[in-house]
């Protein structure tokens, strides 16, 4: 290596427009008005970082004072006096001002007092003012005349990565342009590119993994390239960027996400649970950390594998499968495992893994924190899983019998063709099988009989409950509860049955605070309202 050496993001930044990646709509913008005379005194430049904010500023001092042509042009040599000192940020008209290092109200007005003379020996006398949000109020407000009305020969360009922080009053006096994140497929063409101007062997699967981590911007990703050059000495793959990155392989993180949510299968024939799978995945997880994974890159990793698989949801409809960032055998296990979870339960992982991201931050000890993480995303996943509300089955006769599961299921929504629908109670006269509270609260709920469910959920103390008997208290006054529930379980079960209201309470809960203790009782939820508060409200619907 030469001592002269220059890193990439600087030796490839972008000296004009035709070589700005990424930005077409404001190189569109902004070469149309150069063509049609019409720029603007004052110009803002927002985005996240390495988006060319600065380069475009650069990009467009040299088109107002490029010296091939009588005025301001589009397409800027490059190689003329003025350009070149430009580039190397050496001109004498075109001031570039670190707002961070120059906050004080004295500096600025210094500033803008020399706007007052013309350029030397340009056309336009160009500040270019980087980061512009740390400047003072006072800045700001010292700012605002001269950023509304300057002298004809003067052009401010902002520059900054905290748009909210910019006052209103200085943005309505300017145009503004937002900078995007630059896409993955374009940053990858990108790298590609310097790669064979280096003379640099760098794989397709190394390029995607540094295009995926630069996140939009084009700076980090040569950066990211830099050092895996340097690195491995011009023979960038994979795994030395994975191992540079401190990353899991996505197929090791695919695995460990199947662990998470299927587990493996337990030897000896013993059933699964929660604890088989969270031993799976705690031995899964001490072995990545022991070849040296970042664990909190490997909480990004699973977030991302799971933003992915719900937008791959069957029931979203959105077609994501060919766009996830995965292989090819890697997208179909995806696909097989999102038809076969629920989004509740997609949901909850990630509301689990949100709320990992600080804990891992400030933990003294990463490893206990991602350990404990992972037994809170099995919870999860066994939580979300619900009882099924009223699953009706034909019997050999072709009577319909309701059956209420107390075991959880992955899906609590019953499958269409064992499943009679609320209307088919009526128009096909089924008789019910009603053997417990449990079993009349689900065909209440299935027939959508909401009063009826209400009452009893909310008001009745169920003592008894027999074929053909229910003995009872209501703490409702009044209302011909009994009567209506008699001929409904009549109707229904093709069957008489006699209810016994009694005076006195017998100090029971109602069905709906049975369920309501039931939930409240959950581990999960009483930890999440010890956290945040608030209350459960039980539908009837």
């Amino acid at each position: 290596m030469s001592d002269n050496y220059t890193v990439l993001a600087r030796k490839y930044r972008s000296q004009d427009f035709a070589t700005l990646i990424g930005q077409d709509v404001l190189v569109k913008t902004l070469t149309t008005a150069i063509k049609t005379g019409r720029i603007a005194h004052a110009y803002i430049f927002t985005g996240i970082r390495g988006t060319g904010k600065t380069s475009t500023a650069r990009i467009l001092a040299k088109a107002l004072n490029c010296l091939s042509s009588d005025g301001p042009t589009a397409s800027p040599c490059g190689t003329c006096e003025n350009c070149r000192a430009i580039a190397a940020g050496q001109h004498i008209d075109v001031m570039e001002i670190d707002a961070a290092s120059h906050t004080q109200v004295d500096y600025m007005r210094e500033l803008l007092e020399t706007a007052q003379y013309r350029p030397t020996n340009s056309r336009y006398k160009v500040y270019i003012i980087d980061e512009v949000h740390m400047l003072s109020t006072s800045s700001f407000n010292a700012l605002l005349k001269t950023l509304e009305e300057p002298p004809s020969h003067v052009i401010f360009i902002l520059a900054t990565t905290e748009i909210r922080k910019v006052p209103l009053t200085v943005l309505s006096r300017c145009q503004r342009f937002d900078l995007e994140r630059v896409p993955i497929e374009t940053l990858k063409k990108h790298f590609a590119w310097i790669a064979d101007q280096e003379k640099i062997e760098l794989s397709d699967e190394a390029n995607e993994l540094i295009a995926r981590a630069a996140d939009g911007s084009v700076r980090d990703g040569l950066s990211l390239l830099d050092q895996a050059i340097a690195q491995t000495g011009g023979h960038v793959d994979g795994n030395a960027v994975l191992d540079m990155l401190k990353r899991a392989d996505r197929i090791v993180v695919l695995d460990f996400m199947q662990t998470l949510i299927a587990g493996n299968t337990p030897p000896n024939g013993i059933s699964d649970s929660v604890g088989t799978r969270a031993a799976a995945a705690l031995r899964k997880a001490d072995e990545l950390y022991q070849n040296g994974a970042d664990l909190s890159l490997l909480l990004s990793d699973m977030m991302e594998w799971t933003h992915w698989i719900t937008r791959m949801h069957p029931s979203l409809r959105l077609g994501d499968a060919v766009n996830a960032p995965y292989s090819a055998d890697q997208r179909a296990a995806m696909q097989k495992i999102a038809d076969g979870i629920t989004l509740v339960t997609l949901s909850r992982l990630w509301q689990a893994m949100v709320a990992g991201v600080p804990e891992m931050q400030t933990a003294g000890n990463q490893k206990q924190c991602f350990d404990m993480l992972v037994v809170r995303l099995m919870n999860a996943v066994d939580s979300a899983s619900a009882p099924t509300a009223a699953v009706q089955t034909p019997n050999q006769s072709g009577e319909l019998r309701v059956e209420s599961k107390d075991k959880k299921v992955e899906n609590a929504t019953p499958k269409p063709e064992t499943v009679a629908k609320p209307s088919q109670l009526s128009t096909l006269n089924a008789k019910l099988s009603i053997n417990s509270l449990s079993d009349l609260t689900a065909a209440l709920t299935a027939a959508k009989e909401i009063l009826l469910l209400t009452d009893l959920n909310n008001n009745t103390e169920v003592s008894e409950f027999g074929p053909g008997h229910i003995k009872f208290f209501n703490r409702k006054t009044g209302g011909d509860f009994a009567a209506k529930l008699s001929a409904w379980l009549q109707a229904h079960t093709g069957h008489a049955w006699h209810l016994e209201q009694t005076a006195t309470s017998v100090h029971a809960p109602t069905a709906g605070e049975f369920e309501k203790n039931s939930i409240t009782n959950d581990p999960m939820i009483a930890a999440a309202m010890g956290l945040f508060g608030g209350e459960i409200v039980m539908s009837n619907q």
